[in-house]
């Protein structure tokens, strides 16, 4: 018996059904060991050594692979083909030796680019022992985000509260978000305009043109500044006929693009299908482990972590033979088209993302959702890179007036051949797309009439945001990063609060600027581009093999430990001093008056300045206690600011106290009158501060409502906003309601409704049964029916015994029943059948893959001689 360990179960049933009897698939769902979060995982003072530890689930894969192990003859490692499975497999290898279950067994690692009957096969006849190279690529990329993180964070934590962690690529994607937002505030909007006319000739249909020259003069973009100047030379082109001047028509030939790496493949799908990175690799990482078609299961991608572009002759063959078959000779060039990558780094060590079978038609398969949308996108893209050119006419017609004063211009194209346009044309971000308009057949010396003049304003624009696709090919062109990282990069941004997504468009939130603002200030080699791309380098360089893996750390080590004891020798008040600077224009803008910006609102004499506590940062006086003017970071003043910082919205009609906006330390609210304990309500979220007006204000200020008295007996309800939300209350019996509107709004009956169903559910101490989003019928008769359910805490997936949450960010109306099966197995594997926790005493236990707890005493008389074993135990 042949034991076959891959990462995951999909893979692993795919697999087995290919091998046979005569071999065991088994998954390491991923890593089975990693560095722990404390002090010391990874020892610079002695020579870098690194501490490894496996958690409860990956002791529990371990466990299992060892007791398959002694009954195997052999172990194959098949982990997925690049640094990271080549790391899962020497962790197993490593935590298998420390079993000592290997002892005169055969180890072999192999590898595969598609999971197909040939490509397994063929992997297997051709084995290899694991490459350390890879290996040490992979402990050097692990050291260094360890180093930056366990030792960065802390210091963020003590000198910045509220900041959550910093990273080696996470710290320096955030700050070209952050940056391009600063450009945009920068921005000053420039008015220019523009004169268009409709033209006709005699024949053909009437054409936009537009003024390019006026008195001999080529217009720039920014010659008719104002109204008078367009509407003076929109009166030079009101008089009637012109003539052509000139005419050409240029035959262009556009290429195909190359088909999909990982970060082009996240580019595209964002673009076209609206997946974020995540998603994308979710979705394609399923292509490829395998996809039950027609009774079998198959991968019908090859691997998707890759940067190289090519792909084998045998796939090259495969689609030139799918464009003559669908579309004709025509379109199959005389010779196979061949790409190299322009992306700095790049390895291509692999294929490119292509299907595993090019005759598989997207319509062919029975894919549902996100995977036939996604596999529709792949499959395309690689049949349209090996297409025939496409030849576009593009057409530029110059006309001029009698007198010769001035010059209209029209431009248009006409696609000759569409060549690879049939079938797949790549998306652009933040372009215009080109002008596809045919224009008339006319000839140098035609008269032409021009009609319907029309001036019209334009303004400059800023650089738009980043959305995921345009961040991803900016890090991808400084060489920043591996495309197989950008996707957890991005998450791990939003995680922590310091980006958020606006239209698909990252926004930094004042959290991210102030960590970029600290980092560009006191560890500004850390976050500059060339440095981190040059730190890439230096790691692949690892990767073939041409220097040490130690040594870079070493070299890495040397300056970086330097600035992290430099840090700690400098006050939190002068580190908030050069974020105050820094982050003036943002934090205090200019209010245009010429005024300090800096000057406390509510005293003569103080001046407003960053502060922390424990909260995270927020804006002060100086001359606190004594004053105790503050406000939220991300608020800046309230348009409208009276003396003391407060918006005035009006009177109270009934006491006569003035209400005001106000901007405090945990956000915008509004307060009635002032005195020792006025009235206040906070801003809802969903509310924008800058739709708080004198009625809103009320509003918020009568809650709680009381909705009516309970017909049973008698006693008010009452509806209110909460720290969780809209509520209704009745006595001791709290229930949630829809949206801040429905306080406001909720009769009677309703909320006496609502708060029957909730004493229905136990009032606070129970909850009504969780809501099934997807139901799957069993795949055998006696099988489980497998539910995806929407729970307190939410989604997760069940066949009535086990319970497994589902990842952070997957969409519970696409998931599959492959999907559901494979996290329950997990869940199973890690906690046993119908058990919902680990049977510990603490959540964050770990477990090694070396040590032991200590046996119980048989002899021990009292209870509580058992306690130190519980404790050690804990800490293995």
């Amino acid at each position: 018996m042949h034991l076959v360990v891959v990462e995951s179960p999909a893979k692993a049933r795919t697999i087995n059904k290919y091998l046979g009897s005569h071999y065991d698939v088994v998954a390491s769902f991923g890593h089975v060991r990693d560095l722990p979060s404390k002090d010391g995982s990874v020892r610079p003072d002695d020579d870098f050594a690194m501490v490894w530890e496996a958690d409860t689930k990956g002791a529990a894969r371990i466990r299992d692979i060892a007791e398959r192990m002694k009954k195997a003859d052999s172990l194959i490692l098949a982990t997925d083909p690049d640094r990271e499975g080549e790391a899962i497999s020497w962790h197993l290898l490593e935590a298998l030796r420390t079993k000592k279950v290997l002892k005169d067994k055969a180890i072999s690692r192999v590898t595969f680019n598609a999971i197909t009957k040939d490509a397994v096969l063929h992997a297997m006849a051709n084995p290899r022992q694991i490459n350390q190279e890879l290996v040490d690529a992979y402990l050097a990329r692990r050291a260094l985000d360890y180093l930056v993180g366990f030792n960065l964070s802390p210091v963020l934590w003590r000198k910045l509260p509220g900041s959550r962690s910093a990273g080696r690529v996470q710290s320096v994607a955030l700050r070209l978000v952050v940056e391009r937002e600063m450009e945009i505030e920068r921005f000053k909007a420039r008015e220019y305009w523009t004169v268009a006319a409709q033209a006709k000739a005699d024949i053909g249909n009437a054409f936009e043109a537009r003024l390019f020259s006026l008195d001999g003069k080529k217009l720039d973009k920014f010659d008719l500044g104002d109204e008078a100047t367009a509407l003076a030379a929109k009166a030079a082109v009101i008089a009637g006929e012109f003539k052509v001047a000139s005419l050409e028509a240029k035959p262009l030939k556009r290429s195909p693009a190359p088909p999909f790496t990982t970060s082009t493949l996240q580019q595209e799908a964002s673009r076209k299908l609206g997946f974020n990175a995540q998603r994308t690799m979710q979705v394609a990482q399923k292509l490829y482990e395998g996809v039950d078609i027609g009774g079998e299961a198959v991968g019908l991608i090859t691997y998707m972590r890759t940067d190289g572009v090519a792909m084998d002759q045998a796939a090259l063959m495969a689609c030139r033979a799918v464009i003559g078959d669908r579309f004709g000779s025509e379109y199959v060039p005389e010779k196979p088209r061949f790409y190299s990558s322009k992306a700095k780094n790049a390895q291509e060590a692999h294929e490119a993302i292509r299907p595993t079978d090019p005759q598989r038609h997207p319509s062919k398969l029975k894919l549902e959702g996100d995977m036939a949308r996604l596999y529709d996108l792949i499959w395309k893209r690689a049949i349209a890179s090996q297409m025939e050119q496409a030849i576009v006419e593009r057409t530029t017609i110059d006309l001029v007036d009698a007198k010769g004063r001035a010059g209209l211009r029209a431009t248009g194209q006409v696609i000759l051949f569409d060549g690879f346009l049939a079938l797949y044309q790549e998306g652009r971000d933040d372009e215009e797309d080109e002008d596809n308009r045919r224009l008339p057949t006319l000839k140098a010396g035609d008269r032409v009439k021009v009609t319907d003049t029309a001036a019209t304003q334009h303004f400059t624009e800023p650089p738009p945001r980043y959305s995921e696709a345009t961040l991803v090919k900016k890090l991808e062109e400084l060489g920043i990063g591996r495309p197989s990282t950008y996707a957890s990069v991005l998450t791990v941004l939003r995680d922590r609060d310091y980006v958020h997504m606006d239209k698909n468009r990252f926004i930094p939130d004042d959290k991210g600027r102030l960590v970029t603002a600290f980092l560009e200030n006191f560890f500004a080699k850390y976050v500059e581009y060339d440095f981190t791309a040059a730190l890439e380098q230096r790691l692949d360089l690892v990767s073939s093999g041409d220097l040490g893996w130690r040594i870079l750390l070493q070299e890495f080590w040397e300056d970086f430990s330097k600035a992290i004891a430099d840090m700690g020798e400098l006050r939190t008040t002068q580190v908030l001093d050069a974020i105050n600077e820094s982050l003036g224009p943002h934090i205090f803008p200019d209010k245009g008056d010429g005024s300090d910006p800096r000057a406390c609102p509510s005293c003569a004499d103080g001046r407003i300045s960053l502060k922390t506590s424990k909260f995270g940062a927020f804006i002060g006086c100086s001359n606190y206690p004594n004053c105790r003017y503050t406000r939220q970071l991300s608020t800046q003043a309230i348009e409208g600011d009276t003396a003391s910082g407060d918006k005035l919205l009006g009177s109270d009609p009934e006491t006569g106290l003035d209400i005001f906006l106000r901007a405090g330390r945990f956000g915008p609210y509004v307060q009635l009158g002032d005195g020792d304990k006025p009235k206040r309500s906070s801003v809802p979220k969903g509310w924008a501060v800058s739709d708080i007006d004198f009625e809103k204000a009320l509003q918020l200020l009568s809650l709680p409502r009381t909705v009516g008295v309970h017909p049973e007996d008698n006693e008010p309800i009452y509806a209110n906003l909460g720290r969780f939300g809209p509520y209704v209350q009745h006595g001791k019996t709290y229930a949630n309601i829809g949206t801040v509107e429905d306080v406001f709004e909720i009769g009677l009956n309703r909320a006496v409704s609502v708060l029957a169903e909730k004493r229905a559910g136990g009032g606070r101490t129970q909850r009504a049964a969780a809501t099934a989003l997807q139901e799957f019928a069993p795949t055998t008769p006696d099988g489980p029916r497998i539910k995806v359910m929407a729970g307190r805490y939410g989604p997760y997936v069940t066949d009535g015994t086990t319970n497994a949450t589902l990842p952070k960010g997957a969409d519970p109306a696409t998931i599959t029943l492959e999907a559901a099966t494979t996290l329950i197995e997990a869940r199973i594997a890690v906690v046993g059948v119908g058990k919902k926790k680990p049977a510990t005493k603490k959540a964050g236990a770990k477990a090694t893959a070396t040590k032991k707890a200590p046996a119980k005493k048989a002899a021990a008389k009292k209870p509580a001689a058992k306690k130190p074993a519980a404790k050690k135990a804990a800490k293995a």
